[in-house]
């Protein structure tokens, strides 16, 4: 659980890690990479959570 918030948050903060350097640069290619990021995110993130729940789930079966 723990390796799991830790990619989570180190998968946020590039994300904004990202969009602070399309901010401060312009260039639009920093953008589409914080995109990306920020997209992978929220998909590991329900990953984790379906993973959280069926384990939960065994348990109560």
């Amino acid at each position: 659980m723990l390796v799991l918030r830790l990619v989570f948050g180190l998968l946020l903060a590039a994300g904004l890690v990202s969009f602070a350097i399309y901010v401060a640069t312009g260039n639009p290619v920093w953008r589409r990479r914080g995109i990306v990021i920020v997209k992978w995110t929220v998909i590991a993130g329900l990953g984790a959570a379906a993973v959280i729940v069926l384990e939960r789930l065994a348990v109560m079966l």
